[in-house]
Protein backbone atom coordinates (compact mmCIF):
# COMPACT_ATOMS: atom_id res chain seq x y z
CA UNK A 1 0.00 0.00 0.00
CA UNK A 2 1.57 3.43 -0.94
CA UNK A 3 0.82 6.70 1.47
CA UNK A 4 0.37 10.48 -0.06
CA UNK A 5 0.58 12.84 1.94
CA UNK A 6 -1.67 15.83 0.99
CA UNK A 7 -0.45 19.41 3.01
CA UNK A 8 -3.29 21.73 3.08
CA UNK A 9 -7.18 21.40 3.48
CA UNK A 10 -8.33 24.40 1.67
CA UNK A 11 -10.64 25.41 -1.16
CA UNK A 12 -8.82 23.75 -3.20
CA UNK A 13 -8.20 21.16 -2.04
CA UNK A 14 -11.73 19.15 -1.83
CA UNK A 15 -11.25 18.50 -5.58
CA UNK A 16 -8.03 17.02 -5.32
CA UNK A 17 -8.65 15.17 -1.92
CA UNK A 18 -12.06 13.46 -3.67
CA UNK A 19 -10.31 12.48 -6.56
CA UNK A 20 -7.58 10.79 -4.72
CA UNK A 21 -9.55 8.93 -2.45
CA UNK A 22 -11.84 8.10 -5.74
CA UNK A 23 -8.97 6.50 -6.93
CA UNK A 24 -7.69 4.76 -3.77
CA UNK A 25 -9.26 2.14 -4.14
CA UNK A 26 -8.45 0.81 -7.41
CA UNK A 27 -4.95 1.62 -6.90
CA UNK A 28 -4.05 0.58 -2.90
CA UNK A 29 -3.39 3.96 -1.77
CA UNK A 30 -3.91 6.07 1.83
CA UNK A 31 -4.45 9.62 1.98
CA UNK A 32 -3.15 11.62 4.66
CA UNK A 33 -4.68 15.26 5.01
CA UNK A 34 -2.96 17.43 6.99
CA UNK A 35 -3.68 20.81 7.98
CA UNK A 36 -3.33 23.43 10.80
CA UNK A 37 -7.23 23.18 11.29
CA UNK A 38 -7.95 19.56 12.43
CA UNK A 39 -11.65 19.98 11.54
CA UNK A 40 -11.17 21.20 8.33
CA UNK A 41 -9.14 18.25 7.51
CA UNK A 42 -11.77 15.80 8.96
CA UNK A 43 -14.01 17.38 7.08
CA UNK A 44 -12.23 16.47 3.81
CA UNK A 45 -11.61 13.60 4.75
CA UNK A 46 -15.68 12.39 5.14
CA UNK A 47 -15.08 9.08 6.97
CA UNK A 48 -13.39 7.57 4.22
CA UNK A 49 -11.78 4.34 4.91
CA UNK A 50 -8.65 4.82 3.10
CA UNK A 51 -8.39 8.73 4.38
CA UNK A 52 -7.28 10.30 7.77
CA UNK A 53 -6.48 13.64 8.68
CA UNK A 54 -4.15 15.29 11.01
CA UNK A 55 -3.15 18.33 12.52
CA UNK A 56 -0.02 20.54 10.95
CA UNK A 57 2.18 23.10 11.85
CA UNK A 58 4.34 23.91 8.66
CA UNK A 59 7.02 25.55 10.94
CA UNK A 60 7.21 22.25 13.12
CA UNK A 61 9.99 20.78 11.20
CA UNK A 62 10.00 17.92 13.26
CA UNK A 63 6.49 16.89 12.30
CA UNK A 64 6.89 17.87 9.23
CA UNK A 65 9.86 15.66 8.52
CA UNK A 66 8.13 12.54 10.23
CA UNK A 67 5.06 13.29 8.15
CA UNK A 68 6.74 13.60 4.91
CA UNK A 69 9.17 10.49 5.77
CA UNK A 70 6.09 8.38 6.64
CA UNK A 71 4.78 8.77 3.07
CA UNK A 72 5.60 8.03 -0.24
CA UNK A 73 3.96 11.31 -2.58
CA UNK A 74 3.64 14.70 -1.02
CA UNK A 75 1.48 17.37 -2.49
CA UNK A 76 1.18 20.91 -1.26
CA UNK A 77 -1.62 23.00 -1.48
CA UNK A 78 0.34 25.37 1.16
CA UNK A 79 1.14 29.06 0.34
CA UNK A 80 3.40 29.14 -2.66
CA UNK A 81 6.13 30.70 -0.26
CA UNK A 82 6.15 27.65 1.70
CA UNK A 83 6.48 25.23 -1.02
CA UNK A 84 10.68 25.17 -0.32
CA UNK A 85 10.39 23.79 3.30
CA UNK A 86 8.81 21.15 2.34
CA UNK A 87 10.80 20.64 -0.81
CA UNK A 88 14.02 20.48 1.87
CA UNK A 89 12.49 17.70 3.23
CA UNK A 90 11.50 15.61 0.23
CA UNK A 91 14.68 15.89 -1.45
CA UNK A 92 16.52 15.30 2.32
CA UNK A 93 14.29 11.95 2.14
CA UNK A 94 13.98 11.13 -0.88
CA UNK A 95 10.27 12.12 -1.36
CA UNK A 96 8.50 12.77 -4.85
CA UNK A 97 6.18 16.09 -4.42
CA UNK A 98 3.67 18.12 -6.69
CA UNK A 99 2.18 21.63 -6.66
CA UNK A 100 0.27 23.44 -8.39
CA UNK A 101 2.42 26.60 -7.52
CA UNK A 102 4.79 28.31 -10.18
CA UNK A 103 8.84 26.95 -10.06
CA UNK A 104 10.04 29.40 -7.33
CA UNK A 105 13.98 30.74 -7.86
CA UNK A 106 14.72 28.82 -4.27
CA UNK A 107 13.25 25.44 -5.83
CA UNK A 108 14.68 26.02 -8.74
CA UNK A 109 18.48 26.79 -7.32
CA UNK A 110 18.21 23.12 -5.98
CA UNK A 111 17.45 21.53 -9.22
CA UNK A 112 20.53 19.17 -9.57
CA UNK A 113 20.29 18.16 -6.35
CA UNK A 114 16.38 16.73 -7.08
CA UNK A 115 17.60 15.68 -10.27
CA UNK A 116 20.73 13.58 -8.65
CA UNK A 117 18.34 11.90 -6.56
CA UNK A 118 16.12 10.99 -8.93
CA UNK A 119 13.46 12.68 -8.24
CA UNK A 120 10.03 14.27 -9.84
CA UNK A 121 9.25 17.72 -8.24
CA UNK A 122 6.09 18.13 -10.73
CA UNK A 123 5.18 21.83 -10.92
CA UNK A 124 2.23 24.54 -12.35
CA UNK A 125 0.01 21.31 -12.48
CA UNK A 126 -3.00 23.01 -11.92
CA UNK A 127 -5.26 25.17 -13.84
CA UNK A 128 -2.70 28.17 -14.45
CA UNK A 129 -0.41 27.48 -14.65
CA UNK A 130 -1.33 23.78 -15.70
CA UNK A 131 -3.66 23.83 -18.06
CA UNK A 132 -2.75 26.91 -20.10
CA UNK A 133 0.38 24.93 -20.50
CA UNK A 134 -0.94 21.43 -21.55
CA UNK A 135 -3.37 23.55 -23.65
CA UNK A 136 -0.82 26.07 -25.60
CA UNK A 137 1.73 22.91 -26.15
CA UNK A 138 -0.86 20.42 -27.43
CA UNK A 139 -1.90 22.57 -30.19
CA UNK A 140 1.73 24.13 -30.70
CA UNK A 141 3.10 20.18 -31.17
CA UNK A 142 0.29 19.55 -33.62
CA UNK A 143 0.88 23.16 -35.95
CA UNK A 144 4.70 21.75 -35.73
CA UNK A 145 3.84 18.02 -36.57
CA UNK A 146 2.23 19.44 -39.79
CA UNK A 147 5.16 21.91 -41.07
CA UNK A 148 3.44 24.88 -39.66
CA UNK A 149 5.79 27.93 -38.64
CA UNK A 150 4.42 30.20 -35.60
CA UNK A 151 4.25 33.64 -35.69
CA UNK A 152 2.62 34.75 -32.54
CA UNK A 153 0.86 33.32 -29.71
CA UNK A 154 -1.41 34.65 -27.11
CA UNK A 155 -2.70 32.94 -24.13
CA UNK A 156 -5.36 34.46 -21.75
CA UNK A 157 -7.16 33.12 -18.78
CA UNK A 158 -9.36 34.63 -16.25
CA UNK A 159 -11.44 33.52 -13.14
CA UNK A 160 -14.56 35.23 -13.03
CA UNK A 161 -18.34 34.85 -11.84
CA UNK A 162 -21.01 33.16 -14.05
CA UNK A 163 -23.49 35.43 -15.87
CA UNK A 164 -26.34 34.64 -13.62
CA UNK A 165 -24.10 35.44 -10.50
CA UNK A 166 -22.92 38.57 -11.57
CA UNK A 167 -24.67 41.04 -9.46
CA UNK A 168 -22.23 43.87 -8.83
CA UNK A 169 -21.21 47.11 -10.84
CA UNK A 170 -17.16 45.58 -10.94
CA UNK A 171 -18.56 42.03 -12.42
CA UNK A 172 -16.03 40.57 -10.22
CA UNK A 173 -16.38 38.06 -7.02
CA UNK A 174 -13.44 36.66 -5.47
CA UNK A 175 -13.15 32.90 -6.15
CA UNK A 176 -9.72 32.18 -5.28
CA UNK A 177 -6.54 34.03 -2.68
CA UNK A 178 -8.35 37.02 -2.06
CA UNK A 179 -4.38 38.45 -1.95
CA UNK A 180 -3.69 37.32 -4.98
CA UNK A 181 -6.45 39.41 -6.41
CA UNK A 182 -5.36 42.70 -4.56
CA UNK A 183 -1.20 41.93 -5.63
CA UNK A 184 -1.94 40.84 -8.94
CA UNK A 185 0.39 41.89 -11.44
CA UNK A 186 2.97 44.02 -9.39
CA UNK A 187 6.12 44.46 -11.11
CA UNK A 188 6.82 44.96 -14.61
CA UNK A 189 4.70 42.93 -17.41
CA UNK A 190 6.91 42.33 -20.20
CA UNK A 191 5.98 40.67 -23.78
CA UNK A 192 7.63 40.61 -27.36
CA UNK A 193 5.35 42.32 -29.97
CA UNK A 194 7.09 42.06 -33.55
CA UNK A 195 10.37 41.30 -32.32
CA UNK A 196 9.30 44.41 -29.91
CA UNK A 197 10.34 44.73 -26.23
CA UNK A 198 7.42 45.85 -24.47
CA UNK A 199 7.53 46.69 -21.11
CA UNK A 200 4.99 47.78 -18.84
CA UNK A 201 5.54 49.17 -15.48
CA UNK A 202 2.51 48.30 -12.76
CA UNK A 203 1.30 51.85 -12.56
CA UNK A 204 0.33 51.78 -16.33
CA UNK A 205 -0.72 48.35 -16.52
CA UNK A 206 -4.33 48.72 -15.81
CA UNK A 207 -4.67 51.91 -17.79
CA UNK A 208 -4.98 50.14 -21.55
CA UNK A 209 -6.26 46.94 -21.35
CA UNK A 210 -6.50 44.98 -24.81
CA UNK A 211 -9.46 43.18 -25.90
CA UNK A 212 -10.29 39.73 -27.21
CA UNK A 213 -13.66 38.71 -28.29
CA UNK A 214 -14.81 35.39 -26.66
CA UNK A 215 -17.02 33.10 -29.21
CA UNK A 216 -20.54 33.36 -27.81
CA UNK A 217 -19.32 35.41 -24.95
CA UNK A 218 -19.03 38.55 -26.22
CA UNK A 219 -16.14 41.18 -25.75
CA UNK A 220 -13.62 41.25 -22.66
CA UNK A 221 -10.71 43.37 -21.42
CA UNK A 222 -7.20 41.66 -20.74
CA UNK A 223 -3.94 42.91 -19.04
CA UNK A 224 -0.56 41.65 -19.87
CA UNK A 225 0.68 39.09 -17.08
CA UNK A 226 4.08 39.87 -15.61
CA UNK A 227 6.43 37.63 -17.48
CA UNK A 228 5.54 36.31 -21.52
CA UNK A 229 8.99 36.13 -22.51
CA UNK A 230 10.35 33.51 -20.87
CA UNK A 231 7.43 31.06 -22.16
CA UNK A 232 8.86 31.28 -25.54
CA UNK A 233 11.84 28.91 -24.56
CA UNK A 234 9.28 26.65 -21.99
CA UNK A 235 6.86 26.31 -25.34
CA UNK A 236 10.26 25.86 -27.26
CA UNK A 237 8.92 28.77 -29.89
CA UNK A 238 12.29 30.74 -28.80
CA UNK A 239 11.63 32.64 -32.27
CA UNK A 240 8.58 33.17 -32.68
CA UNK A 241 7.71 36.93 -33.16
CA UNK A 242 4.72 38.13 -30.75
CA UNK A 243 4.09 36.80 -27.84
CA UNK A 244 1.97 37.24 -24.56
CA UNK A 245 -0.27 35.99 -21.75
CA UNK A 246 -2.92 37.84 -20.02
CA UNK A 247 -5.60 37.82 -17.71
CA UNK A 248 -8.88 38.50 -18.57
CA UNK A 249 -11.60 40.55 -16.94
CA UNK A 250 -15.30 42.01 -17.57
CA UNK A 251 -14.29 45.12 -19.77
CA UNK A 252 -14.53 48.11 -17.19
CA UNK A 253 -13.04 46.12 -14.80
CA UNK A 254 -9.70 47.63 -15.57
CA UNK A 255 -9.94 51.43 -15.61
CA UNK A 256 -11.87 50.90 -12.36
CA UNK A 257 -9.27 48.86 -10.91
CA UNK A 258 -6.58 51.74 -11.80
CA UNK A 259 -8.57 54.21 -9.89
CA UNK A 260 -7.00 51.81 -6.99
CA UNK A 261 -3.65 51.46 -8.01
CA UNK A 262 -3.20 55.19 -8.70
CA UNK A 263 -4.47 55.87 -5.15
CA UNK A 264 -1.84 53.09 -3.48
CA UNK A 265 -4.38 51.02 -2.09
CA UNK A 266 -2.68 47.58 -3.64
CA UNK A 267 0.79 48.97 -1.68
CA UNK A 268 1.51 45.64 0.63
CA UNK A 269 5.19 47.61 1.61
CA UNK A 270 4.58 49.52 4.44
CA UNK A 271 2.83 48.65 7.95
CA UNK A 272 0.38 51.13 9.06
CA UNK A 273 -0.90 51.26 12.86
CA UNK A 274 -4.07 51.66 15.02
CA UNK A 275 -6.16 51.71 11.61
CA UNK A 276 -8.79 50.50 13.47
CA UNK A 277 -9.09 54.50 14.98
CA UNK A 278 -10.49 55.71 11.74
CA UNK A 279 -12.71 55.26 8.77
CA UNK A 280 -12.87 54.35 5.46
CA UNK A 281 -13.49 57.99 4.73
CA UNK A 282 -10.65 59.29 7.11
CA UNK A 283 -7.72 56.87 5.31
CA UNK A 284 -9.24 58.09 1.56
CA UNK A 285 -8.34 61.30 2.68
CA UNK A 286 -5.15 61.01 4.48
CA UNK A 287 -4.00 59.10 1.58
CA UNK A 288 -4.60 61.86 -0.81
CA UNK A 289 -4.28 64.65 1.60
CA UNK A 290 -7.77 66.17 1.13
CA UNK A 291 -10.03 67.50 3.18
CA UNK A 292 -12.49 65.50 4.57
CA UNK A 293 -15.19 67.52 3.91
CA UNK A 294 -18.50 67.27 1.34
CA UNK A 295 -16.24 67.98 -1.61
CA UNK A 296 -13.64 64.96 -0.79
CA UNK A 297 -15.65 62.97 -3.71
CA UNK A 298 -15.59 65.02 -6.11
CA UNK A 299 -11.54 66.56 -5.37
CA UNK A 300 -10.71 62.62 -5.41
CA UNK A 301 -11.87 62.42 -8.72
CA UNK A 302 -10.06 65.62 -9.63
CA UNK A 303 -7.01 64.06 -8.62
CA UNK A 304 -7.78 61.17 -10.46
CA UNK A 305 -8.24 63.10 -13.59
CA UNK A 306 -12.11 61.91 -13.80
CA UNK A 307 -15.55 62.32 -12.61
CA UNK A 308 -17.94 61.42 -9.65
CA UNK A 309 -20.19 60.56 -12.66
CA UNK A 310 -17.91 58.23 -14.51
CA UNK A 311 -18.33 54.23 -13.69
CA UNK A 312 -15.14 54.10 -12.47
CA UNK A 313 -15.50 56.58 -9.89
CA UNK A 314 -18.63 55.07 -8.75
CA UNK A 315 -17.27 51.27 -8.74
CA UNK A 316 -14.33 52.40 -6.30
CA UNK A 317 -17.48 54.31 -4.41
CA UNK A 318 -19.12 51.60 -4.66
CA UNK A 319 -16.99 49.38 -2.52
CA UNK A 320 -17.42 51.88 0.67
CA UNK A 321 -14.40 54.02 0.27
CA UNK A 322 -16.20 56.99 1.11
CA UNK A 323 -18.25 55.71 4.24
CA UNK A 324 -17.76 56.70 7.62
CA UNK A 325 -17.26 52.79 8.46
CA UNK A 326 -14.41 51.97 10.85
CA UNK A 327 -11.32 50.12 9.41
CA UNK A 328 -11.51 46.37 11.07
CA UNK A 329 -7.93 45.99 11.00
CA UNK A 330 -5.78 47.27 13.42
CA UNK A 331 -2.45 46.88 11.79
CA UNK A 332 -1.96 46.02 8.37
CA UNK A 333 -0.69 47.43 4.52
CA UNK A 334 -2.83 49.46 2.78
CA UNK A 335 -3.40 46.17 0.21
CA UNK A 336 -4.65 44.35 3.19
CA UNK A 337 -7.39 47.17 3.90
CA UNK A 338 -8.69 46.69 0.29
CA UNK A 339 -8.27 43.25 0.91
CA UNK A 340 -10.55 43.14 3.54
CA UNK A 341 -12.96 45.51 2.03
CA UNK A 342 -12.80 43.48 -1.10
CA UNK A 343 -13.44 40.10 0.96
CA UNK A 344 -17.47 41.31 2.00
CA UNK A 345 -17.96 43.11 -1.28
CA UNK A 346 -17.10 40.97 -3.32
CA UNK A 347 -18.23 37.60 -1.45
CA UNK A 348 -19.97 35.02 -3.07
CA UNK A 349 -23.48 33.90 -2.27
CA UNK A 350 -23.66 30.83 -1.43
CA UNK A 351 -25.78 29.43 -4.12
CA UNK A 352 -23.04 31.54 -6.76
CA UNK A 353 -21.24 30.15 -9.44
CA UNK A 354 -18.01 30.91 -10.95
CA UNK A 355 -16.81 31.10 -14.63
CA UNK A 356 -13.11 29.98 -16.12
CA UNK A 357 -12.46 31.17 -19.30
CA UNK A 358 -8.73 30.56 -21.02
CA UNK A 359 -8.15 31.62 -24.99
CA UNK A 360 -5.62 30.68 -26.75
CA UNK A 361 -4.53 31.89 -30.27
CA UNK A 362 -1.97 30.68 -32.43
CA UNK A 363 -0.72 32.73 -35.45
CA UNK A 364 1.11 30.49 -38.11
CA UNK A 365 2.12 29.98 -41.92
CA UNK A 366 1.70 26.84 -43.43
CA UNK A 367 1.63 25.66 -46.97
CA UNK A 368 1.60 29.11 -47.91
CA UNK A 369 -1.30 30.54 -46.16
CA UNK A 370 -1.29 32.36 -43.16
CA UNK A 371 -3.79 31.02 -40.54
CA UNK A 372 -5.08 32.05 -36.99
CA UNK A 373 -6.58 29.44 -34.93
CA UNK A 374 -8.77 30.07 -31.61
CA UNK A 375 -8.86 27.22 -28.78
CA UNK A 376 -11.37 28.44 -26.41
CA UNK A 377 -12.43 26.61 -22.96
CA UNK A 378 -15.39 27.87 -20.56
CA UNK A 379 -15.96 25.84 -17.42
CA UNK A 380 -18.84 26.66 -14.35
CA UNK A 381 -18.59 26.45 -11.02
CA UNK A 382 -21.13 24.53 -9.22
CA UNK A 383 -21.77 27.05 -6.25
CA UNK A 384 -19.72 29.03 -3.65
CA UNK A 385 -17.79 25.95 -2.31
CA UNK A 386 -17.69 23.55 -5.40
CA UNK A 387 -15.90 26.25 -7.40
CA UNK A 388 -15.01 25.89 -11.15
CA UNK A 389 -11.11 27.01 -10.48
CA UNK A 390 -10.90 24.61 -7.28
CA UNK A 391 -12.67 22.05 -9.22
CA UNK A 392 -9.85 22.21 -12.14
CA UNK A 393 -6.86 22.82 -10.54
CA UNK A 394 -7.51 20.07 -7.53
CA UNK A 395 -7.93 17.72 -10.64
CA UNK A 396 -5.50 18.55 -12.42
CA UNK A 397 -3.46 18.20 -9.77
CA UNK A 398 -4.59 15.05 -9.08
CA UNK A 399 -4.18 13.51 -12.44
CA UNK A 400 -1.11 14.49 -12.00
CA UNK A 401 -0.43 12.66 -8.84
CA UNK A 402 -1.57 10.00 -9.98
CA UNK A 403 0.54 9.56 -13.09
CA UNK A 404 3.57 10.36 -10.64
CA UNK A 405 2.59 7.59 -8.45
CA UNK A 406 2.03 4.62 -11.55
CA UNK A 407 5.39 5.17 -12.57
CA UNK A 408 3.80 7.12 -16.36
CA UNK A 409 6.71 10.36 -15.69
CA UNK A 410 9.82 9.46 -16.50
CA UNK A 411 11.67 12.44 -16.42
CA UNK A 412 13.36 13.23 -13.28
CA UNK A 413 14.00 16.35 -11.86
CA UNK A 414 11.68 19.86 -11.76
CA UNK A 415 8.76 19.41 -14.36
CA UNK A 416 6.29 20.99 -16.45
CA UNK A 417 3.39 19.74 -18.14
CA UNK A 418 4.25 20.40 -21.32
CA UNK A 419 5.85 17.24 -22.95
CA UNK A 420 3.23 15.03 -24.76
CA UNK A 421 3.63 12.27 -22.33
CA UNK A 422 1.82 14.58 -19.57
CA UNK A 423 -0.23 16.64 -21.42
CA UNK A 424 -1.93 14.02 -23.54
CA UNK A 425 -3.23 11.59 -20.75
CA UNK A 426 -4.26 14.86 -18.65
CA UNK A 427 -6.26 16.76 -21.02
CA UNK A 428 -7.84 13.00 -22.37
CA UNK A 429 -9.27 12.10 -18.23
CA UNK A 430 -10.22 16.01 -18.12
CA UNK A 431 -12.52 15.18 -20.59
CA UNK A 432 -14.38 13.36 -18.12
CA UNK A 433 -14.73 16.29 -16.60
CA UNK A 434 -16.35 18.86 -19.13
CA UNK A 435 -12.64 20.37 -19.66
CA UNK A 436 -12.84 20.54 -22.99
CA UNK A 437 -10.86 23.52 -25.69
CA UNK A 438 -13.58 24.50 -28.71
CA UNK A 439 -11.19 25.40 -31.91
CA UNK A 440 -11.94 27.58 -34.83
CA UNK A 441 -9.56 28.78 -37.39
CA UNK A 442 -9.78 31.59 -40.00
CA UNK A 443 -7.46 31.74 -43.43
CA UNK A 444 -6.09 34.98 -43.84
CA UNK A 445 -4.98 34.89 -47.53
Amino acid sequence: MQKILVLGAGRSATALINYLLDNSVAYDWKITVADHDLKLAISKIKDHPNGRATQFDVEDKVLRHELIQDHDMVVSLLPAFLHILVAEDCIELKKNLATASYVSKEMKEREAEIKSNGLIFLNEMGLDPGIDHMSAMQKIDEIKAEGGKLTAFYSHTGGLVAPESDTNPWHYKVTWNPRNVVLAGQGVAQYFENQTLRLVPYHQLFEQPFMIRVPNMGNYDVYPNRDSISYRTIYQIDEIPSIMRGTIRHQGYCSSWNLLVQLGLTDATTILHDLDQYSHRDLIASITRLENNVDLEMNVAKQLNTTIESSEFQNIKWLGLFENIKVKLNSGTLAEWLESILIEKWKLAPQDKDMIIMQHEFHYEIDGMKKIATSSMIAYGENSENTAMSRLVGITLGIGVKLIMLGQIKTKGIILPTSKSIYEPVLKELLDYDVRFRETEMVLN
